[in-house]
């Protein structure tokens, strides 16, 4: 007797796309591997173009995100050398980030302090639309919030978070003078939360994008919020020059499903691109047409004067409804499930991606303006306007691969697609639509990036790929594989396969920039004369111990190769012991560590030239205990180091502190 198995289309639908993921992937494997495809150059060739010879510098830095990881990585290009992880949501036992006194309130949340989160998109400051080395953003997915890294230093200088959102993934991504930071929202939820059943979703979830502006000085700031439908916003990019007023976002699950999303958020044709007038909502809110929403939210900001960061608590959110705001938001139909939305150099053409597709829609600012003027509307959702289709769309580019993710562009007209499923980077014309090669990444990649390739001025000469996959390519390290990066050589007609490089966590975006534009503004030390931390230790005869009660204050100093002081006495079982350690070097790259035995709370301490940190100690036992300099610092570097004696409160023995005394 024969079983028959019927299955709904519904349940076909995963079945199918997985069917096609893993095929796609089997087959770029067999095509990288069985023979040099078109584009493909010699080893020795290869090798020359990313070498880069000792004491000489790499072209580019890069800027990538850690994903899961938390911080940001930066690298060199064409090298593909890793010079620094700059921790941002997570805390560092490296170099003492989220550790130390100073560095704790950056990690604080209406939630209380969070050590961890999920870094997915660094962008560069810009000026008239092109990366001018100032800043980068960084955007926290779980718990909402954006940073900010102060390139001259390499550090974090400002945390904010982000209220009424959940799962900030569409950020952050700034307008053309870095007017504005934007982030939307991931996951839909009840605006204010409340405890609804989640089978009320239409009824009670919505979702916010956020405008955060950011002062002259950097310094950021919760302007407003939208209102808007409870789909899911996956990504976001500003316009520039003739559309530098607005922003897009994608957004999909438009059908509105709280449950098996791959099924029920894949049912209709199409879904969105959000299309904002930031300049409009400014206008709104300038009239008071914005309703007070609650929302707790922590902006922490790192003063570089005290070298401490700070935590400023807000309450209350502006809230702009679209429908009360006529001009402010367009739905642009896009592809079902679409993620990247990008825009071209020009600022006229918007690339939106449906994820299974195999064709590339691109819309027209211009006939996006047309449109509006001439109300070529398809009806309304939440009443937002939706235009038509045909009446925005400029062309599509067919034939392009499967599974499009993301967009960016060099400086000669072309733009450059990764294709997921298909595991390859497609290279097309702008106006033309038509694609002039495509070469295979090793394997799935997500996004890519051109050095300004999000900007007015691309420069053009590499592109990197950010792929999910590199079975195969590395010797094993078990189950967990590292990430790649792969970086293309796209100057010429043809893209070149030139280096793959291992990256730190999982790889979402990056960004580059010149060395030339950054390494002129990079500090070298911190000056002692400019460090106003109050618990400085200025000079080694103003080295002391302090006791208020049960609160021991440590003022330290370290230079080569000692501390002063580094023999302590009378610190008792019940004291809460703060070291507080200046760097007095004035010296470039003369970094020195500190660490204590037992210090089960906190990790060492990484003290660049001119610096002070703080490390918090709880004694747990009477007797002796070392610390010492944890970076190797100098030839006498093993002799750098102290005793700290603890006692029973019993004993009554007398606070001392001494260096170079028997």
């Amino acid at each position: 007797m024969k079983t028959k198995i019927f299955l709904k289309q519904k349940q076909l639908i995963p079945i199918v796309a997985g069917i096609i993921a893993v095929a796609g992937l089997l087959l770029a494997s067999c095509n990288n591997h069985s023979s040099v495809g078109q584009g493909a150059i010699s080893a020795q060739d290869a090798a020359q173009r990313v070498y880069v010879a000792p004491g000489q510098y790499d072209e580019f830095y890069a800027f990538m995100s850690g994903g899961y990881n938390g911080q940001v990585s930066v690298y060199g290009l064409p090298s593909g050398r890793l010079f620094k992880i700059i921790p941002v949501f997570s805390q560092n036992p490296e170099n003492g980030y989220g550790y130390s006194e100073e560095t704790k309130p950056l990690l604080m949340t209406s939630y209380g302090f969070i050590p961890w989160d999920d870094a997915h998109h660094p962008e560069l400051s810009q000026t008239n639309g092109v990366p001018d080395g100032r800043w980068l953003f960084i955007n926290a997915n779980n718990t909402p919030r954006v940073a900010r890294i102060d390139l001259k230093t390499f550090e974090t200088v400002e945390t904010i978070e982000i209220p009424n959102s959940a799962g900030n993934h569409s950020s952050p991504f700034v307008t053309e003078n870095t007017e504005y930071v934007v982030a939307g929202t991931r996951f839909g939820v009840p605006i204010p939360q409340k405890d609804v059943p989640i089978a009320s979703y239409k009824q009670n979830f919505g979702g916010v994008l956020s405008f955060i502006k950011v002062a002259p000085s950097g310094d950021m700031d919760l302007a407003f919020q939208l209102m808007m439908p409870g789909f899911d916003y996956d990504l976001a990019h500003a316009g520039k020059g003739k559309s530098k007023d607005w922003v897009f976002f994608t957004c999909y699950n438009s059908e509105e499903a709280h449950t098996l999303l791959e099924v029920n958020a894949s049912q209709k044709d199409k879904d969105f691109v959000a299309a904002i007038n930031w300049k409009k909502a400014e206008e709104y809110v300038q009239q008071g047409k914005y309703h007070e929403f609650p929302g707790t939210y922590y902006d922490n900001r790192f003063d570089t004067s005290t070298q401490t960061a700070h935590s400023y608590v807000h309450q209350g959110v502006k809230v702009l409804i679209p429908s009360e705001c006529p001009g402010l938001v367009y739905f642009i139909p896009a592809p079902k499930s679409p993620h990247g939305v990008d825009v071209d150099p020009s600022g006229n053409y918007i690339v939106a991606n449906g994820k299974l597709s195999a064709d590339l829609s691109v819309f027209s600012f211009d006939k996006i303006q047309q449109a509006i003027q001439q109300k070529q509307f398809d009806g309304e959702v939440n009443g937002i306007p939706v235009l038509k289709f045909d009446a925005v769309l400029a062309g599509v580019v067919k034939s392009g691969g499967l599974g499009p993710l993301h967009t960016e562009f060099d400086d000669k007209g072309n733009a450059y697609t990764t294709f997921f499923i298909s595991s390859e980077v497609v290279k097309w014309k702008l106006g033309t639509w038509q694609v002039e090669d495509r070469q295979p990444t090793f394997y799935s990649p997500g996004h890519l990036m051109i050095p300004g390739g999000d900007s007015r001025k691309p420069w053009g000469k590499y592109l990197v790929a950010l792929n999910k996959i590199t079975k195969d390519r590395y010797l094993p390290t078990g189950p967990e594989l590292s990430q790649s990066a792969q970086l293309f050589d796209i100057s010429g007609d043809k893209m070149k396969l030139l280096l793959d490089f291992p990256t730190v966590g999982e790889p979402h975006y990056a960004q580059a920039i010149p060395a030339s534009i950054l390494m002129p503004r990079s500090d070298k030390i911190y000056q002692l004369a400019s460090n106003h931390h109050p618990y400085l230790t200025r000079t080694e005869k103003d080295a002391k111990v302090v006791r208020k009660g049960n609160r021991v204050d440590v003022y330290m100093t370290e230079i080569r190769s000692h501390f002063v002081p580094d023999n302590i006495e009378g610190i008792y079982l019940g004291d809460t012991v703060y070291f507080h350690v200046t760097n007095l070097e004035q010296d470039w790259d003369a970094a020195h560590g500190f660490a204590v035995e037992g210090n089960r709370d906190n990790a060492e301490l990484l003290l660049m030239p001119g610096q002070t940190k703080t490390l918090k100690w709880v004694p747990e036992r009477v007797g002796v205990f070392p610390f010492y300099c944890t970076d190797f610092c100098s030839a006498l570097h093993q002799e750098m180091q102290g005793y700290v004696r603890v006692s029973s409160p019993n004993d009554h023995v007398a606070l001392t502190w001494s260096t170079g005394k028997e």
